[in-house]
C-alpha cells in the first residue's frame, strides 16, 4: 500500500464572496522590511566591515557559512579555477549553458541605449551621452539551491552595458563549491569571484576592503540579510531592488493541460516556504482539475516539503466571473511572473499593465524564462511591478546631459533663466545668466 499524504492546505476563493477584497490583501501581504532584530545584526556587520575589512568578513563568513580560513585569500577563486569549472561539465551541461549565455547575450543587446544630440535654430546644441558604470558588484545566492542562472543574467547585460569590472559574490555554506556556478562566472566573464555571502558580502561589496574593490552598484537577490544590507548600503552604492519571495500568476480559459499548470505553480513554489503561486480562472471544473493534479504531483517532487508549505502559506486558485475581472486581477496583484494561458494571449497584453515578465500561451512554461529565453529573470516583486521594470542592460548605465550653448541660445536662455531666477530671489542665478545676454 502506497505512503499517503496528508491534502494540500491551499487556498481557495472567489470573486463573488463577500470577503474576497480582505481574504486577498492577507494572501499578498508581505513585508519585505526586516524586523529589528535582523536590522541591529545587519547594522553590526556592516559597521565591522566598514571599520575593520577583510578580518570583518572572514570572521562573519567563518561564523555562518561554517568555515575556518584564516586569509581572505582563501575566499577568493582565480580564474582558472573557474575556466577548470566550465571545462569540467558534462558536456551536455556545458552546451546548455553556453547556449543559454547566448540567448540572453542577443536579448540584452537590443536593450542598449544610445547617446544623441541634437541642434537647435541658433546653434545651441542639446543631448545625453549614455556612460556605463565602472564596476558593478553581483550576489549569487549558494544557500538552499544555486543559481548558475543568476550569474548569466546578472553578469551578462553588466557586460552588454560596457560595465569595466564586475566582481561576484557567492556564500559557499560549509566550504561547497558548485562547479555549475563557477563555470557560469567564467562564461559570462566575470572579473573576480568571492566566496563569501550575507550582510558581509554586501558590506564588502558597497564599502570597499583591502582586497575585496568597492563596485558602484551592488545586484542580485539574497536572503532576509541580504536585502537589509542592500537597503541599507543603498546612497553609499546603487542598488537593482529590494527582491521579496519568488511569485508566479497563472491566468488559465480552462483548455490548458491540468497538470501543466500544476507545475507552473510548483516551478515557483519550491524556490522556498514563502514563495507564491496563485491561478485565477473563470472556469471552476478546470481549478477543480488543477487541485486534483496538485494533489497526484505533489508526491512525486523531490522538493515536497517546501512547495507544500509554500502552497498552504500563500498559494491561491481563484475563481472569478469572466476574462474582464481575470486582467482586473492580474493589475491588482501586479505579479513578478504572469502566464497568459489562454486562447489569443496578444489580444490581453495592451490591458495588462503591471508584470515583471509576461509569458504568453499555454506553451510558455515561466521556467523557460528563469533559464534560457533570454530575457532577464531578476525581476521585481511584492507588488513593486506597479513601478519597477526587470534587471537590463539600462541598470548598470547612467545618464549625463549635454547642454552647449551658442552665443545667441545663452543670450535667449539667460533672457528666460533671469526671469524665473528673480522670481526665486536667486539673484546670483539670476546675474550668472544675465552676464551671457547680448546687449
Amino acid at each position: 500500500m502506497s505512503e499517503q499524504f496528508p491534502p494540500v492546505a491551499m487556498t481557495r476563493l472567489a470573486t463573488q464572496e463577500a470577503d474576497f477584497n480582505q481574504h486577498l490583501d492577507t494572501l499578498l501581504a508581505w513585508e519585505g522590511v526586516s524586523d529589528s532584530t535582523v536590522q541591529q545584526r545587519v547594522h553590526d556587520i556592516l559597521a565591522a566591515v566598514k571599520e575593520h575589512g577583510d578580518s570583518a568578513v572572514i570572521e562573519a563568513t567563518n561564523r555562518f557559512d561554517r568555515l575556518d580560513v584564516t586569509s581572505i585569500d582563501q575566499l577568493m577563486l582565480s580564474a582558472e579555477r573557474l575556466q577548470q569549472a566550465y571545462e569540467g561539465l558534462p558536456v551536455v551541461q556545458r552546451e546548455a549553458l553556453t547556449q543559454a549565455a547566448e540567448r540572453i547575450r542577443v536579448y540584452h543587446e537590443r536593450q542598449k541605449p544610445t547617446s544623441w544630440q541634437y541642434e537647435e535654430a541658433d546653434g545651441t546644441v542639446l543631448g545625453q551621452k549614455v556612460t556605463p558604470l565602472d564596476r558593478a558588484g553581483i550576489y549569487v545566492p549558494g544557500g538552499k539551491a544555486a543559481y548558475p542562472s543568476s550569474v548569466l543574467m546578472n553578469a551578462i547585460p553588466a557586460h552588454v552595458a560596457g560595465v569595466r569590472e564586475i566582481v561576484m559574490v557567492v556564500p559557499t555554506p560549509d566550504g561547497i563549491l558548485n562547479e555549475l556556478v563557477l563555470a557560469a562566472a567564467h562564461l559570462a566573464g566575470v572579473d573576480h569571484v568571492f566566496t563569501i555571502g550575507g550582510a558581509q558580502a554586501v558590506a564588502a561589496l558597497a564599502y570597499g576592503t583591502q582586497t575585496v574593490p568597492r563596485v558602484d552598484k551592488v545586484v542580485g537577490p539574497g536572503n532576509i540579510y541580504v536585502a537589509t544590507a542592500k537597503r541599507a548600503v543603498f546612497g553609499q552604492v546603487g542598488i537593482d531592488m529590494i527582491a521579496g519571495p519568488s511569485e508566479i500568476l497563472v491566468v488559465s480559459d480552462g483548455k490548458t493541460n491540468s497538470d501543466w499548470l500544476a507545475m507552473d505553480l510548483f516551478s515557483q513554489a519550491e524556490h522556498d516556504e514563502d514563495a507564491q503561486a496563485i491561478l485565477v480562472s473563470w472556469d471552476a471544473a478546470h481549478l477543480d482539475a488543477v487541485a486534483e493534479s496538485i494533489e497526484r504531483l505533489l508526491p512525486t517532487m523531490e522538493r515536497e516539503a517546501i512547495i507544500r508549505e509554500s502552497l498552504a502559506r500563500r498559494g491561491a486558485l481563484i475563481h472569478c466571473n469572466d476574462p474582464d475581472e481575470a486582467l482586473m486581477l492580474i493589475n491588482r496583484i501586479a505579479p513578478e511572473h504572469l502566464e497568459l494561458s489562454v486562447e489569443a494571449p496578444e489580444s490581453w497584453l495592451s490591458e495588462v499593465r503591471h508584470a515583471g515578465a509576461i509569458f504568453m500561451g499555454r506553451y510558455t512554461a515561466e521556467a523557460l524564462g528563469d533559464y534560457c529565453a533570454g530575457p532577464n529573470h531578476v525581476l521585481p516583486t511584492s507588488g513593486t511591478t506597479r513601478f519597477s521594470s526587470p534587471l537590463g542592460v539600462y541598470d548598470f548605465q547612467k545618464r549625463s546631459s549635454i547642454i552647449h550653448c551658442s552665443a545667441a541660445g545663452a543670450s535667449e536662455l539667460g533672457k528666460l533663466a533671469s526671469t524665473l531666477a528673480r522670481g526665486e530671489s536667486l539673484t546670483a542665478h539670476a546675474r550668472s545668466a544675465e552676464y551671457r545676454i547680448r546687449k
